[in-house]
């Protein structure tokens, strides 16, 4: 179902937040990540975003998520636990979500592929490039802002508008990235 798009401007909560859902994580799931990073919007200083944190894990084997499925399905967190989308539409991922117990809004996405994966790669080089370059985090607010304009009520044709810019600049920042993360 699609769920409308609210970019709001950047708040240190959200890497805040980010950090206590990571921790929870990796408390609910001992052995299951061996990384987990705060990726998205969210996670760039300054930039406009919807207010939904994107988590990104990468583990050794797959098997060990669907291993911890239950668990963080079952993690609280302030409300109901981890909803389980298995590869939602992307093969070699596993993909979870929160919704807010107050309001019922979408605000955690989780997506977590083996190592290896060039999705790990994909989203931690496109975030680092957009921290690392004001001026490719401003045209990328500009084209967010866009297709927000277009798609107010439909964050998936919101999602769809954007990543034809997105994949341009994650291509070129996957070129150059040096890997810190």
């Amino acid at each position: 179902m699609p769920r409308p798009v609210a970019l709001m401007p950047w708040t240190s909560r959200w890497p805040e937040r980010a950090g206590a859902l990571i921790e929870a994580l990796r408390a609910a799931a001992p052995g299951a990540f061996v990384a987990l990073h705060h990726i998205g919007s969210t996670a760039v200083p300054g930039l406009m975003a919807k207010p939904v944190i994107d988590l990104l894990g990468e583990t050794g084997d797959l098997a060990r998520i669907e291993a911890a499925r239950s668990a963080l399905e079952g993690l609280g967190l302030e409300g109901p636990g981890w909803r389980w989308r298995g590869e939602n539409g992307e093969a070699g991922r596993r993909y979870f979500t929160r919704d807010d117990p107050e309001t019922g809004a979408r605000d955690v996405h989780l997506h977590v592929y083996a190592a290896g994966d060039p999705a790990l790669a994909w989203h931690v080089a496109f975030r680092d490039r957009l921290r690392a370059e004001p001026a490719t985090a401003a045209a990328y607010e500009r084209e967010k802002s866009r297709c927000a304009a277009l798609h107010p009520d439909d964050s998936r044709a919101y999602a769809a508008c954007k990543k034809a810019w997105t994949d341009g600049v994650a291509a070129e920042a996957v070129r150059g990235w040096g890997g810190s993360g």
